[in-house]
């Protein structure tokens, strides 16, 4: 029961022969709460795609609840940083959230009571239902985010892995999600890859930093030392009255 939900080993993934990511080592506990940081090119989606499996180590190895990635596909919501849809493909909101209760064999129209009702009550928690009947190319950049977070939370994972799920949202509505995962987080192991050091810095449990090789820190504290690692550059951590972290302008180094 107390074994962890991901287990990664001395992982190294290349694309067109150059390392992107270098004898990776990462243990993420059950119900922990951990917020990937790093660079632009880092490797921090490339590092969420080979825990869900899409993408397969080159060395090393990832465990999901002590299964591969691809086996334990079933246990996992994956929202990725940037959806590829076709905006003029008509397909309404609520058939967008639907498709996370897809299991193998299961067609559309096959969706269960339960699985209607899953679907109406996660738009519901994300304040889009009163747009289930529209189409996913009617809706502004901020709220499709919102329907794609819905079909990541649809079908009750025990893992959420979110790629940037606040950008192109509001201030407001960034509150409401990142409140929503802590409330998820009862039960569900989230990581969350992001940006915006405010928002994340209030709600995680612990930080991972990543630009090739990972720093981890299994606390909920962003601390200097960890940025300038993964950064390569000078950083500074500065609060206003509320808990939050800026990094400051530098130059290359």
């Amino acid at each position: 029961m107390n074994s962890p939900t991901i287990e990664i080993r001395h992982l190294w993934f290349y694309f067109n022969g150059q390392p992107v990511l270098k004898d990776v080592n990462l243990t993420v506990r059950r119900r922990d709460f951990l917020a990937l940081l790093g660079p632009n090119g880092g490797g921090k989606t490339t590092l969420i795609k080979l825990i869900i499996g899409l993408l397969k180590p080159h060395r090393g190895a990832v465990q999901v609840f002590g299964l591969p990635p691809r086996k334990a596909a079933h246990r996992i919501g994956y929202m990725p940083q940037e959806p590829g849809i076709n905006k003029n493909f008509p397909i309404s909101i609520l058939d967008v959230v639907l498709m996370g209760r897809l299991q193998s064999g299961k067609s559309w129209s096959r969706y269960s009571r339960r699985d209607r009702m899953a679907a109406q009550q996660t738009l519901e928690r994300l304040e889009m239902w009163e747009y289930r009947n529209r189409r996913i190319g009617e809706l502004s950049v901020g709220q499709r985010q919102r329907v794609f977070v819905a079909r990541a939370l649809v079908a009750e994972p025990e893992l959420l892995l979110l790629d940037e799920p606040s950008s192109s949202v509001d201030t407001k509505g960034q509150t409401d999600l990142f409140a929503l995962l802590k409330q998820l987080n009862e039960t569900v192991t989230i990581i969350v890859v992001s940006h915006d050091l405010s928002i994340v810095s209030s709600h995680v449990k612990s930080v991972a930093c990543a630009n090739q090789r990972l720093f981890y820190h299994d606390a909920a504290e962003i601390t200097g030392e960890m940025l300038e690692m993964a950064y390569y550059c000078p950083v500074e951590l500065i609060a206003h009255g509320l808990p939050h972290r800026v990094l400051r302008k530098h130059k290359d180094l």
